[in-house]
């Protein structure tokens, strides 16, 4: 394997590394060699391909953008909007113990990022909530629903609420009850547009 891809997955590892670390730990309380730990890289490594903490930080800002793009193209595939929109809220559920643990990824960063003095950091967290907010606003208009942007917030809201909440009180329960809430939501749509 020749030195550029070498170098190429390190800093892959890097990166994933430090989205794993940051959701896990907080943005405060992660060193690099944290990050270097859960990559299995020495240390001294971090710095070659991140100099800062902040750039660590935008990497797994970057992370969350690339896993959101794989997610939102794995649910494209599905023929029914109705069912792209299901199958997210699915997956919500089904992460509801490592959210019980450590919250959502990108809201939790983006929270924690907002509180810092410097930096745009939490304007780039807010982008990757922005391009979930899109996605799921386009499928809303795929379905012909009014206010499809409005839909999107109160989706996504809802599982910022309760991926908050299943946090909060350390109760995977919550995610598994909101979440089905947020499914018989959908199906009442499902009911308003076949009957209007």
């Amino acid at each position: 394997m020749n030195r550029r891809v070498q170098a190429s997955q390190k800093r892959r590892r890097l990166t994933a590394a430090a989205a794993r670390v940051l959701h896990e730990q907080g943005v405060e309380r992660t060193t690099l060699a944290d990050i270097a730990r859960e990559a299995d890289v020495p240390v001294g490594n971090v710095y070659y391909y991140f100099k800062t903490k902040d750039e660590l930080v935008r990497a797994a800002l970057s992370e969350h953008s690339a896993y959101l793009d794989e997610l939102t193209g794995r649910l494209d595939e599905l023929a029914d909007p109705r069912d792209r929109l299901k199958a997210l809220v699915q997956g919500w559920i089904d992460q509801r113990d490592l959210a019980a643990r450590f919250g959502c990824p990108t809201g939790t960063l983006a929270v924690e990022l907002d509180k810092r003095a410097d930096g745009d950091l939490d304007a780039e967290a807010g982008a990757v909530i922005r391009r979930l907010l899109d996605w799921a606003g386009g499928q809303f208009r795929e379905l012909g629903l009014p206010d499809p942007d409005g839909l999107a917030l109160t989706l996504v809201a809802g599982y910022q609420g309760m991926s908050l909440l299943t946090n909060a009180l350390r109760d995977p329960g919550v995610m598994s009850r909101e979440g089905a809430r947020l499914l018989r939501w959908l199906d009442s749509l499902e009911a308003a547009e076949a009957s209007g």
